[in-house]
């Protein structure tokens, strides 16, 4: 069995995966993009896309072109030049949870074939490439990796409704096990973007990925913690964050919020944190600190719609809370780690009734107890109180303003006089 080069196989069709695999088309591959989830593959094969940066006009065009096909088949993966490998990373208890990655390279291994590539783009923690995938592939095909076959790391920066900074024009991170492999994985990226940015091994692409990540995790604890601070101090820190942008070197602009989410920054800094504890034998107190803050900020913004209610002489036990957008990214529904979610366990915890409008979230992934309703000045009468948790653009937020209801503003977007600011 020869290898066909302009075969690709993307394991992973989610808000990583599916750029990849619909840029592969664009640009003449033939793609066959695998993903475990039967109702997203589903979706994938009518035609509509649940990521928000492709839109179903660029997914039916790659389906109409015969050279994507969406499958949750392994059967489906024969001879392809490359592979890449997108599958989630979570933490469960706190330690890396790589199973996903590990059953993708098994599947992959027995299908590998001599001169083909494989590609990690999943986060994960340095040293995953060389210790984990290679042996994996290595085991399940009896080839060898540099030699037989080729392997590399380049993390995702995927940042889901980026207008600017999209797959094509963000700078591609490359690395290979020897320089062959160096070779043939930026070769492949060279096709899909503008820029590759190679280094000299796939470690230093994977601590790359976590550096990132890590840096914006610290920076965002820092102002939360600020915003707690300057509350009850008295101080406008969304006025001082403003001003303080306004200086054009040695700043660099973070705003508070109710908790971070996605994949990345509640999971990216604790791989890191992880293997330095169990590498090293020492604690990576940044991230810790940076985790201990930004796990917290749903409590911080349950504490202040309690002290909001009780000045209206009412309990959160028996209120009804509407909350103003459940992903955790603007213009996007990735729900995962989202602190929607805590804040609605919290919620629920302390006996309120939780109403909430998001049209970017799937309905299969829409919280349980949560009764999905609209953004209107009436829907906002029938609760006691509300959060704006994520600004999308088609969220009228004038009806946040203009109706009666106390609002939690974690974003600072509205001015209301019944408005408080997080």
């Amino acid at each position: 069995m020869t290898v066909d080069s302009r075969i690709v196989v993307v394991v992973g069709q989610g808000y990583v995966g599916l750029p990849v695999a619909i840029r592969a088309v664009e640009v003449g591959y033939t793609v066959v993009g695998v993903d475990v989830d039967a109702p997203r593959i589903r979706s994938l094969c009518e035609g509509k896309s649940y990521v928000d940066d492709i839109s179903d006009a660029q997914l039916r065009a790659a389906l109409e072109t015969g050279r994507y096909l969406a499958t949750t088949d392994y059967n489906d993966v024969a001879n392809f030049g490359v592979a890449v490998i997108t599958v989630p990373t979570p933490l469960r208890e706190s330690l890396p949870d790589l199973s996903f990655m590990e059953e993708a390279s098994r599947s992959l291994a027995a299908r590998l074939t001599k001169g083909a590539t494989v590609i990690l783009e999943s986060t994960t923690y340095p040293g995953t490439t060389e210790e984990l995938l290679v042996p994996l592939l290595e085991a399940g095909s009896g080839l060898t990796a540099g030699v037989d076959f080729f392997v590399g790391y380049s993390p995702e920066r995927i940042d889901p409704g980026n207008k600017v900074w999209g797959f094509v024009e963000t700078p591609k991170v490359v690395s290979g096990l020897n320089q062959e492999s160096l070779a043939k994985v930026q070769g492949f990226y060279d096709d899909l973007v503008n820029t590759t940015v190679p280094v000299s091994s796939p470690k230093e692409a994977e601590l790359t990925k976590l550096l990132e990540n890590t840096f914006r995790h610290v920076n965002i604890a820092l102002v939360n913690e600020l915003a707690i601070f300057a509350h009850q101090l008295g101080v406008n820190v969304w006025e001082s964050i403003d001003a303080a942008s306004t200086k054009p070197f040695g700043y660099m602009r973070f705003t508070p919020g109710p908790g971070v989410g996605g994949h990345c920054l509640p999971v990216d800094p604790s791989y890191l944190s992880w293997q330095v504890r169990r590498k090293l034998g020492q604690n990576f107190r940044f991230v810790e600190l940076a985790n201990d803050i930004n796990d917290h900020m749903p409590d911080y913004v349950v504490q202040r719609l309690m002290t909001m209610l009780n000045t209206k002489s009412k309990s959160l036990n028996g209120s009804t809370v509407f909350i103003a957008g459940l992903a955790y990214k603007k213009n996007t529904g990735d729900i995962r780690e989202a602190p929607s979610t805590r804040l609605i366990e919290l919620l629920h915890e302390y006996g309120a009734k939780v109403l909430a409008v998001d049209g970017h979230v799937e309905s299969n992934r829409w919280p349980r107890g949560v009764e999905k309703t609209d953004l209107t000045v009436e829907s906002l009468q029938r609760a006691d109180i509300a959060v704006l948790i994520t600004d999308h653009d088609e969220l009228d937020l004038q009806a946040l303003n203009l109706g009666g209801t106390p609002v939690l503003d974690t974003k600072n977007r509205l001015s209301g006089a019944h408005v408080e600011r997080l």
